[in-house]
Parts: C-alpha cells; sequence; structure tokens
C-alpha cells in the first residue's frame, strides 16, 4: 500500500470513528432519519434498526435484493449494524448476519446494538473488506451500502466477495460511481474522498472489476440521479459551507462532484 493510500485509510478510519462516537455527522448535512427516508428505507426499516441508522449510505442494498429465511449475510463495511439488522430480521431466526468493519468505535456501537435488539445471530467482525475474515463459500448474501467506493483496492473488495460466496450465492449492493471524471481538485482532496465521492470509479470500471473477480450475471436495477442524491442530503437548496460533511475544498466542490455522480445499485452472483 503506497504512503497516499495509507493516508486516505486512515482518514477514513478517524472520519467514521468520530461518527460513531457522535462527533461528526455522516456524507451529508440532514439529519439520519431524512437522509435514511429519502435513499429508500421504509418506517418500518427505521423502526427495526433503531439507533443503528447514522444517516450513512446512498441507497438500501437489501431494496432488490432477494434474501430469504435462513440465510448467512455478510454486510461489508457494517457501521453501526443498520444493514445488518435489517438482514436479521429477514433471514430469521435459522439465519445468519455477519458484518465486517475496520473502526473499533463503529464495532463497540454495532455490538451495543445488536444487544440491545436481542440480535443473537448478528455478529460483528474487525477486518477490511480487501481481506475478509471471512470462511472460503460460507455466505448465500453480501450486501454493502456505499462503502467498496471508499476501497483504494477496490479489485481486492470484488475477488474477495467472489472468494466468500458460496456457489449460487449472490452480491446486492448499493454504491457510488462516476458517470464522468471529477474535477481534478476534488479528486485529490481526501475529505472529499471520505465524504463518499473522490472514491467513486466509473461505472464501466466498477462493473469490469466485478466481472474480472468472476462474478457473474452482473446488473443494474437501480440507477439515481445526483439530482436526488444532493436532495437527499438536503443541499439542494442551501448551499453547504465549507465545514458542512468534513470538506476543505470551496463551497461549490458538492455540486461540481454530484454532477458527476450516480448512486446504484449492482447485482451478481457466483456460478
Amino acid at each position: 500500500m503506497s504512503p497516499n493510500e495509507t493516508g486516505i485509510v486512515q482518514a477514513v478510519k478517524e472520519h467514521y470513528g468520530a461518527i460513531a462516537r457522535g462527533e461528526q455527522s455522516g456524507c451529508g448535512c440532514s439529519a439520519p432519519l431524512a437522509v435514511a427516508q429519502a435513499i429508500g428505507y421504509t418506517s418500518q426499516d427505521l423502526t427495526i434498526a433503531q439507533q443503528a441508522n447514522l444517516g450513512l449510505g446512498c441507497g438500501n442494498p437489501l431494496a432488490l435484493a432477494a434474501i430469504q429465511p435462513g440465510m448467512t449475510v455478510l454486510d461489508l463495511g457494517s457501521g453501526a449494524g443498520f444493514d445488518a439488522f435489517l438482514a436479521w430480521q429477514r433471514v430469521g431466526s435459522t439465519g445468519r448476519v455477519i458484518g465486517v468493519d475496520m473502526t473499533d468505535d463503529m464495532l463497540e456501537r454495532a455490538r451495543k446494538n445488536a444487544a440491545d435488539l436481542g440480535a443473537s445471530n448478528v455478529e460483528f467482525r474487525k477486518g477490511t473488506i480487501e481481506a475478509l475474515p471471512v470462511e472460503d463459500a460460507s455466505i448465500d448474501l453480501v450486501i454493502s451500502n456505499c462503502v467498496i467506493n471508499l476501497s483504494t483496492d477496490k479489485p481486492a473488495v470484488f475477488r474477495e466477495i467472489h472468494r466468500v460466496l458460496k456457489v449460487g450465492g449472490q452480491l446486492a449492493v448499493s454504491d457510488l460511481v462516476l458517470l464522468k471524471p471529477l474535477p481534478p481538485e476534488v479528486e485529490k482532496d481526501v475529505n472529499a474522498y471520505v465524504g463518499c465521492v473522490a472514491g467513486a470509479s466509473m461505472l464501466t470500471d466498477y462493473i469490469r472489476m466485478a466481472l474480472d473477480a468472476g462474478l457473474a450475471d452482473v446488473s443494474i436495477p437501480q440507477i439515481v440521479p445526483s439530482s436526488k442524491l444532493l436532495v437527499a442530503y438536503g443541499l439542494d437548496k442551501q448551499k453547504p459551507t465549507s465545514s458542512c460533511c468534513g470538506a476543505s475544498l470551496p463551497d461549490h466542490w458538492m455540486y461540481e462532484a454530484a454532477s458527476a455522480v450516480a448512486s446504484v445499485k449492482v447485482h451478481g452472483r457466483k456460478l
């Protein structure tokens, strides 16, 4: 890992650790409830997940996922456990959910949330999504919400997804991708990276990495344009300040970036 990549990883850990401790807001500047509803979660989802909703994410990866009772589900970058707990409700008592996160504060918060919910078949493990602490061919469904774009080695992430999936196992993620290149000043800014923008890949590259890893039947069942992302994060009616979302760039950077970004759902399977 290069010094620049090491710096990005550390910045991501510090950023999301601060969110877990309640010292900083997520990628958006709206209240967590409003953000979650805007990107596709229902009132019932929010009731189930309770304190696990931190206003992060760019979509609901479970909205179009084929998830059944008894499945083993893996959540990449599980944070406080929001999507993991929604998956837990759907896999039932015979299923299992594993969350993987590299941030100690997030893991502590997720484990407390699991205890509060009585989610005894939900487990949170410390690790990176480029080297998952998960057994080969042990997972029925991999989910992730706006996390793969933060990785400095996305091909490794997709190879790991392929490794841990059972034959016939599926991938269902929500993520940010680029429809055109970012402005250079945004692409180089670490704060834009941890703010879920600068780490995004071109959509064609994202799909190619999934296919190169061996995933098949890759599809994009949903694309949400950047204009709706601005609404979701409360930036459509007010100009963000330089302190909003942890950005150190000029005030207009979020708007410039949003014109290049879309939120997509990506599905695939291991044959």
